[in-house]
């Protein structure tokens, strides 16, 4: 297994991104992240308003799949997420759903727990762990975008369903695929609310397969009970549109049942997720049950 350090990073998904590693097809490799600040917020002495913020939301990479065609697909298997041993949450005047109420930053600094499956908010509180990768994606076909902004080539979609076990499939724009990751949480609630999760560093270790002949417009996660479309849009209810539209579309087109008796079905049987409401544009995962695909004769 290869191994990629947080030595290069992106802060930007782009096409003319020069690679820090080369892959086979179907290669995994083990890839070292760094927290959404950079690792710039060790201590309660490190003020939010003296860093850095062009070192904000690095992805590791990128990495260049062999086989990885435009009009493709990257699949991308994650296979384990290890995690720091300390996290920062932040939110901030302007900043999250609540930023009206705030006149500066906060942080809360926790520590992990390994051996609990917990995250230690306070004497009184631990959280339940939920490792899962924030930034995630390839290079989009047109101009750079910035790693703190969601699309069609996934990056910041702060998805909880994007942790181990889940395998995502990102249409494929450029030679290679040009994947990266980064920006780690320990746990977070879906909505993302205060404009952070429990940040942390750590490792991922990702299993990255070309798909030349999978054709998609927007993310596909997969893990053992549900599929699901992840959309962005410029607001909840866009993404929304977006996710259940494609959806709709994949089923038809894969099935053969009528798009009215689709539409019906969904109504029953998926859910439409928040991911996260705080980014420069909104995310959400339209998920339905295996048993539903099983049941209609759904591949992928």
């Amino acid at each position: 297994m290869q191994e990629l350090s947080d030595e290069r990073v992106l802060f930007a998904f782009s096409r003319d991104a020069e690679p820090a590693l080369t892959v086979k097809s179907g290669e995994t490799v083990r890839i070292r992240t760094q927290d959404c600040f950079g690792n710039q917020v060790q201590s309660p002495d490190d003020v939010l308003d003296e860093i850095d913020w062009d070192r904000i939301n690095p992805a590791t990479g990128p990495v260049y799949v062999e086989g990885a065609v435009p009009g493709g697909a990257l699949k991308v298997a994650i296979e384990n997420i290890e995690l720091d041993a300390q996290t920062v949450s932040c939110t901030g005047k302007d900043e999250g759903v609540c930023g009206d109420r705030f006149d500066a930053w906060s942080t809360h600094l926790c520590a992990v727990d390994a051996e609990a499956g917990a995250l230690v908010w306070s004497d009184r509180l631990s959280i339940p762990l939920n490792p899962m990768i924030g930034v995630i994606g390839v290079a989009p076909a047109g101009e750079s975008v910035n790693c703190g902004t969601p699309g069609s080539h996934g990056g910041n979609m702060d998805t909880i369903a994007v942790t181990t076990g889940a395998s995502l499939y990102f249409p494929v724009a450029v030679e290679g695929a040009l994947f990266g990751c980064g920006d780690m949480h320990a746990a977070m609630g879906d909505g993302e609310v205060s404009v952070s999760g429990a940040e942390v560093a750590g490792w991922a270790t990702v299993t990255l397969t070309a798909l030349p002949e999978l054709h998609l417009a927007d993310p596909v996660i997969e893990n053992a009970t549900h599929l699901g479309i992840i959309a962005s849009a410029e607001s909840l209810d866009a993404a929304a549109d977006r996710a259940v539209h494609e959806m709709v579309d994949l089923l038809h087109d894969r099935t053969g049942v009528a798009v009215d008796e689709l539409v019906m079905l969904l109504s029953l049987v998926a859910d439409v997720r928040v991911c996260q409401m705080v980014d420069p544009q909104k995310t959400v995962r339209f998920m339905v049950p295996k048993y539903v695909l099983d049941a209609l004769g759904f591949a992928l």
